[in-house]
């Protein structure tokens, strides 16, 4: 079951050199950063003066779109103009849908042709069909006889090819057989990729695409475990496709790509944002810098360490813990949410007043935690509202010290309080006071230390006790990464029959590398928080490197959505713009946005073309989707409804489409 060296540390994974026009990628290359353009293909001058700008803000590879033969021909005319722009070293790079015709003609002028092996010399109607081995294989034939002649002029021409499998674009044949699934997005690749292999052709990458990052993380895992299976190294260009824009495409791009990173995958990126390609580029480097602060070299034989990790890596399931009452109204466990946890100031009158007026009434700030110097200081802590308090005591307090002022911790307050190998007395101790008393215990641990505690833990059981990671041991603990530690906390947790729930701390100590930006501890948030997420690990998660408490709890639970955790708020499936849009997808998305923003729990997808539309949106509730110039199709799933709409008449009839279905409410009055 092993798709990595490890889990807990970061062993980057070996793969053949590709070599890209004079951009090498996989082998002992660092992660290479790629971008789009979103210009009209045929627009010679726009395209090159975007491929440029590109370049210069650190884009190492630019692709663009070749919808059609015509546009193709024009790849020839744009590689002249942007090496004679001084740029001859970045390769171009053909993005081909749907023509073999457009991609041999591509494969002339540049020095990557990327397909989609869903819709490459494929028409997807989602037709229900079984097939029959017979058939199938037909298919198959059909399909080599398709792509061969590619193959075959990459080879002549020392040209590469990335096999781009998108969730959203499967081929009837694949999702008659299995289903719109990752295995799925696997088998649709390695087709494509057995047609290359059968004629000597290896210059090969591959991708995983997917709008949601649990699906595209496990995606990749198993694509991985697939090709080692066959002796295949192949590198791996990893994104997240239509994560949206600001804030949300961000978190979406970096849970996924800092995810399959950690793990030691990925040897080429895309953040895909619904934005001007080169603000792109910043937020991949970002990315990319921290993943390869990580990284160690594979010196053994692949596994040595998963037989003490009891995830399932290929299938999300919610790590199982028992109930746990953190105050009114707010518990954890089984069918829970994950809760935010919101550090306060030293003033926490002043933190409970910035957070009411900050009227975060769909992402309340849930529980409030509390550094404690003196025990004497919780007597006079204000009353908390609606949220709950966590407490984390200075290592010198005491059972004994906090008798005194115990009548003032409200049902449910969380005691945080740091544990040694050697603490089993005083854990039982601690225990016993917070069961006493209606209180909960979090219990923070170094992984090491959590192993000699196992039987201790044992014999505690899991009534009122919670667990986190302890931040600063964390460097002593010789794990690569947070992430690691919490995996490895989480196995002995399971190896000890605990199940207690698993509080996710963002702290200084758990960063990769923080150079005290916001987006930064944005990319910090999605790499620790959001990947464990998208593991099945966390109940409790708190960003405490944000000093805003406002900001932090908006933060965390973007994060939360982000990873597909907790619904707070309305979700946009955006693609990024290329020169297949049939409208500006960054107004477009601005203005729905403004209208259906307040629709907490519903899925809207705005996509600027048909290519990978109505799969991706497959778990939308509603699709807005460019169908001709100036005409928008609309979709409830994926079903078109309404087709060739007059664009000025789509936003309206959009909302009036959410109506009919029942998912309209009409936003709250604006107040003062």
């Amino acid at each position: 079951m092993s798709y990595c060296a490890s889990r807990f540390r970061t062993v980057r994974r070996p793969t053949t050199e590709v070599m890209v026009g004079a951009v090498g990628i996989g082998g002992a290359h660092p992660i290479r950063l790629q971008s789009m353009t979103t210009s009209d293909t045929q627009d010679v001058a726009a395209t090159v003066r975007q491929s440029i700008a590109l370049a210069e803000v650190g884009c190492e590879i630019v692709r663009i779109t070749a919808p059609n033969v015509a546009a193709a021909q024009c790849l020839r005319d744009i590689r002249a103009q942007f090496t004679a722009a001084g740029f001859g070293h970045i390769p171009l790079v053909a993005d081909i849908h749907f023509l073999p015709s457009a991609a041999m003609e591509a494969v002339e002028h540049v020095e990557k042709v990327r397909v989609n092996p869903g819709n490459y010399a494929d028409k997807k109607k989602f037709a229900v069909r079984e097939y029959s081995d017979a058939a199938y294989e037909s298919e198959l034939q059909r399909l080599h006889d398709a792509f061969t002649p590619l193959v075959k002029r990459c080879r002549e021409l020392g040209r590469a090819l990335r096999i781009g499998t998108n969730h959203g674009s499967l081929s009837d044949r694949i999702m008659n057989r299995y289903g719109d699934t990752p295995l799925g997005m696997v088998e649709s690749a390695l087709e494509f990729l057995r047609i290359a292999e059968a004629h000597g052709f290896r210059q090969l990458i591959l991708s995983m695409k997917a709008s949601n990052p649990k699906v595209m993380i496990q995606a990749y895992r198993l694509l991985v475990q697939r090709m080692d299976q066959e002796a295949m190294h192949y590198p791996l260009h990893l994104g997240v496709t239509e994560a949206g824009d600001g804030e949300d495409g961000r978190i979406k791009s970096a849970i996924g790509i800092g995810s399959l990173l950690l793990d030691g995958l990925g040897d080429t990126i895309r953040v895909s944002l619904t934005e001007d390609s080169v603000y792109e580029i910043p937020v991949a480097r970002a990315i990319a810098d921290k993943a390869m602060r990580l990284w160690t070299p594979e010196t053994g034989p692949r596994g040595p360490e998963m037989a003490d990790d009891p995830t399932d890596p290929f299938h999300f399931e919610q790590r199982e813990t028992t109930t746990v009452n953190l105050g009114p109204g707010i518990t954890v466990g089984p069918e829970q949410p994950p809760r935010a946890v919101i550090r306060s100031g030293s003033d926490v009158a002043a933190t409970l007043a910035q957070l009411a007026a900050g009227k975060l009434k769909d992402t309340p700030p849930e529980i409030i935690l509390v550094p404690i110097a003196d025990a004497a200081r919780i007597a006079a802590l204000p009353n908390p509202g609606a949220s709950s308090y966590a407490l984390e005591l200075a290592p010198g307090i005491t059972v004994a010290g906090l008798e005194p002022v115990a009548a003032h911790l409200p049902p449910g307050t969380i005691l945080l309080r740091e544990f040694g190998a050697g603490d089993a007395a005083a854990l039982a101790a601690w225990a016993a006071f917070v069961r006493a008393r209606s209180l909960n215990l979090a219990v923070a641990l170094a992984p090491d230390t959590a192993a000699a505690l196992a039987p201790a833990l044992r014999q505690l059981g899991d009534e009122r006790l919670l667990f986190t990671l302890s931040g600063c041991r964390l460097p002593a603990s010789g794990l690569g990464h947070a992430t690691g530690a919490y995996r490895q906390l989480a196995a002995v947790l399971r190896a000890a029959g605990s199940r207690a729930p698993l509080w996710i701390r963002n702290t200084a100590a758990t960063a990769v590398r923080e150079d005290g930006t916001f987006l930064s501890r944005l990319l910090e948030a999605s790499f620790l928080t959001g990947g464990l997420l998208c593991d099945g690990l966390g109940d409790l998660v708190s960003l405490e490197t944000e000093s805003d408490p406002v900001r932090a709890t908006q933060l965390a639970y973007n994060v939360l959505q982000g990873a597909g955790a907790r619904v707070s708020k309305t979700e946009f499936v955006a693609c990024p713009s290329c020169g297949r849009t049939l409208f500006d997808l960054q107004t477009t998305t601005q203005r729905i946005r403004a209208q259906t923003g307040h629709l907490k729990g519903v899925k809207i997808a705005i996509m600027g073309c048909i290519v990978n539309g109505p799969g991706e949106m497959a778990d939308a509730d509603f699709g807005y989707v460019g169908g001709a110039p100036g005409k928008i199709n609309l979709y409830v799933g994926k079903s078109c409804v309404q087709y060739n709409i007059p664009q000025a008449e789509a936003d309206a009839k959009l909302v009036a489409l959410i109506k009919e279905h029942g998912k309209w409410l009409e936003p709250a009055p604006a107040t003062a």
